[in-house]
């Protein structure tokens, strides 16, 4: 199979490149320094017909929930309309099977009493992103229902892993306590600690995408999630409890949102029943893998173990 990865050099992009070649797929990786900017629709639709790809993984776009809160426009334009432009692009290249990256953030405030949340829940979106993000899912929807394009919507959970910016959350508390093992301090800095979150490691995401594009019914939406919540403050905990010396958490109220969504847990269900996927890599094993990966980055001589 020749797949189209569009964010190829992104967290997620950079595994999903990896999975698919392991998997024999040949596979054209783009981001905004290798192609066409996502905005510029005549350079994505040139793209698109040049490669003649049999499926396209859409992941590129804005990825910042917090910082979409000060880029509202920005945000809005490269999730909406640059998705509007790969999915144009593939109407006229006649690519037969789309992957349209959304987010669980599309889900917005949530009762408990609707918890886990299947595809049916209502959309309430919270923040700039996730309304962007909602305009992606239904353009994506549009171009099944009106184009006859074979979309299929993965509505992404939390998922973190090696590779990830520190401007999420495990990637930021990692390199504080590992800077905080080289410095010799005790503090980490957190925000709001809170929010339930569901996360899967980002491995096992991208094995989820390749057999939707392979076994996903056009037009559905499908949530890629663990079906598990757990605090952000026990995630950080998690993370403490591997520091190699004491270290607590302190809040601070500069890395506070403006609005945090108060807890997010999925039923992957639908697609379980579409793909027989489940999630593989524990919680603790992708946490411990995180924080080896911002010591080797900051330089923190770890001990050998024996």
């Amino acid at each position: 199979m020749k797949a189209l990865v569009t964010g190829g050099a992104g967290f997620v992009g950079r595994h999903l490149t990896r999975h698919l070649e392991d998997m024999g797929d040949t596979v054209i990786a783009v981001d905004r320094h290798t192609g066409p900017d996502l905005l510029d629709a005549d350079g994505v639709r040139s793209l698109l017909c040049d490669v003649q790809p049999d499926a396209v993984y859409h992941l590129g776009g804005w990825s910042d929930v917090g910082g979409s809160w000060q880029t509202p426009h920005e945000t809005f334009r490269v999730n909406a309309d640059g998705t509007l432009n790969v999915l144009q692009g593939c109407v006229q290249a006649r690519v037969r099977r789309v992957l349209v990256i959304s987010s669980a953030d599309v889900y917005g405030r949530v009762q408990l009493s609707e918890l886990p949340l299947r595809e049916d829940a209502p959309l309430r979106p919270v923040s700039p992103y996730a309304a962007s993000k909602i305009a992606a899912d239904y353009l994506g929807l549009q171009a099944w229902l009106g184009y006859g394009i074979e979309v299929m919507r993965v509505r992404a959970f939390n998922h973190l892993g090696p590779g990830q910016t520190n401007r999420f959350v495990a990637p930021a508390l990692a390199e504080r306590i590992a800077l905080n093992e080289l410095e010799g301090r005790e503090v980490v800095p957190v925000g709001n600690l809170t929010p339930r979150r569901d996360f899967t490691d980002v491995r096992d995401v991208v094995r989820a995408y390749r057999l939707l594009i392979v076994h996903g019914e056009a037009g559905e939406a499908y949530n890629v999630c663990s079906g598990k919540d757990i605090a952000i403050s026990e995630l950080a905990d998690r993370l403490v409890a591997m520091a190699l010396r004491e270290m607590r958490l302190e809040e601070d109220q500069t890395l506070q949102r403006p609005v945090d969504v108060p807890v997010l847990r999925g039923d992957y269900t639908k697609l379980h029943k579409a793909t027989n996927w489940e999630p593989e890599i524990g919680l603790d094993q992708t946490l411990a893998d995180i924080l080896a990966e911002w010591r080797r980055v900051v330089g923190v001589p770890v001990p050998p173990t024996y």
